[in-house]
């Protein structure tokens, strides 16, 4: 998801791995609508100025959006139907598709019953308290991975996802007649289905062969996958006073250095309620901060109060070099859901933060041995405050009994 685990404080392009170098090589987790014209897009507003109450229900009927040529492409890449109407229907009726199509299901399903199911209840119970107040999730070091923030945080109205992939486009019609299209997404999906996380270089290997350029096709096909309508995709940028604005893909292909680039989805869930996700291609390492004036935590602060999501992230944030992301999660989240490879213990004030432990901890893997953390060993032996059970694997220990989640909860007022 994040940068790869060889130069994992560059900037590195995503990827995913083989089994047989899982211990050794785990990784980091780490065309605009042409019917469009991108300076018609108006950019939604921000998540601060939308109702602070992320699972409430809706009394409203249901909405049923209109179809998208957005949405058509993203189920075709998911290996789902395609409405007949579509000008991709027609690509469906080809062995090929239908053997992807068919393949997917079995892994959808799979992971669904081993991992989904699973996850939805756990946080049903265990983040009621904390979706409640989630408009919000901030997610840094994500890659792609919109299929696990939404899992977790399915009620919330805003998703703000930052990673080192290029923002990428809607793919065009001659990259989905491309028949290695399909081996080339099962390839990239394999390590976060059966693992939890991405491993990027070679993401950027298999989906660069078939010109899918960036985190966009990914976020697509994990909206199709989560029962979500994608009524619009807009791309924007920050500028250096972190400000939204649209943009065209001739900047998103080739972004000014100075500027940060990205992408807005609007969705719909199964319910019909609104949602947005944004996808920014950031460094978030200091020095990047200093070139593009820190533009993306400029613009997360303007969010509000944020629950703030890390899983699989290198460790980055242990490191002095991170100071800033850093600072702006501990001062502007309620909550922080996050693994060991997140924020060290050592950063959360005892009288600002109290903390839930699931799962185990032990030691981080080989890879990241010296990231080892003593404080949170001792957290999890506490015999008084024991950690509760987590029912799932997640992280770079992706067995379920040696995964660990910590919920951190504020306990005065976050920055507003």
């Amino acid at each position: 998801m994040y940068p790869a685990i060889f130069a994992k404080n560059m900037r590195v392009p995503a990827a995913w791995f083989f089994p047989l170098l899982l211990l050794a090589l785990c990784g980091a987790c780490s065309e605009h609508n042409a019917s469009s014209p991108q300076s018609s897009v108006v950019i939604s507003r921000p998540a601060h100025q939308q109702p602070d109450s992320a699972a409430a229900p809706s009394s409203k009927p249901r909405v049923v959006p209109e179809p998208t040529a957005e949405q058509d492409v993203a189920t075709f890449l998911a290996g789902m139907p395609v409405r007949t109407q579509s000008d991709l229907h027609q690509l469906t009726t080809q062995p090929e598709w239908q053997a992807f199509a068919t393949d997917a299901d079995k892994s959808w399903d799979n992971y669904h019953q081993t991992r989904t199911t699973k996850i939805q209840q756990w946080a049903a119970t265990e983040l009621d308290s904390v979706r409640r107040t989630s408009s919000t999730v901030f997610y840094p070091f994500s890659g792609p991975d919109l299929l696990n923030v939404v899992t977790l945080f399915p009620a919330s109205q805003t998703y703000v996802l930052v990673g080192l992939e290029p923002v990428g486009t809607v793919p065009q019609r001659s990259t989905l007649e491309n028949p290695a299209l399909f081996p080339a997404v099962k390839a990239s999906l394999w390590s976060i289905l059966n693992f939890s996380f991405f491993r990027t270089n070679d993401m950027a290997v298999d989906l660069k062969s078939v010109e899918l350029d960036g985190a966009l096709p990914l976020l697509m096909l994990f909206a199709a996958r989560t029962d979500q309508q994608i009524t619009a995709v807009n791309y924007v940028q920050l500028d250096a006073a972190g400000q939204l604005t649209p943009v065209d893909t001739a900047v998103i292909r080739k972004p000014d250095p100075r500027v940060i680039p990205g992408v807005e989805l609007k969705l719909a869930d199964k319910n019909g309620q609104g949602k947005t996700v944004y996808y920014f291609s950031a460094d978030l390492s200091d020095w990047k901060l200093g070139i593009t004036k820190e533009a993306v935590l400029r613009y997360v602060r303007t969010l509000g109060p944020l629950t703030t999501y890390v899983k699989s992230a290198t460790y980055l944030m242990h490191k002095v070099y991170f100071s800033k992301v850093r600072h702006l999660i501990l001062e502007n989240s309620r909550y922080v859901l996050q693994d060991d490879s997140g924020i060290a213990l050592k950063y959360f004030r005892p009288d600002k933060w109290r903390f839930t432990y699931y799962g185990t901890y032990r030691r981080p893997i080989n890879l990241f041995a010296k990231y080892y953390q003593p404080v949170l060993t001792e957290a999890y032996q506490d015999s008084v405050h024991k950690p509760q059970p987590l029912p799932f694997g997640t992280g770079y220990n992706w067995r379920q009994n040696n995964s660990n989640l910590h919920l951190a909860r504020r306990r005065t007022a976050p920055a507003s």
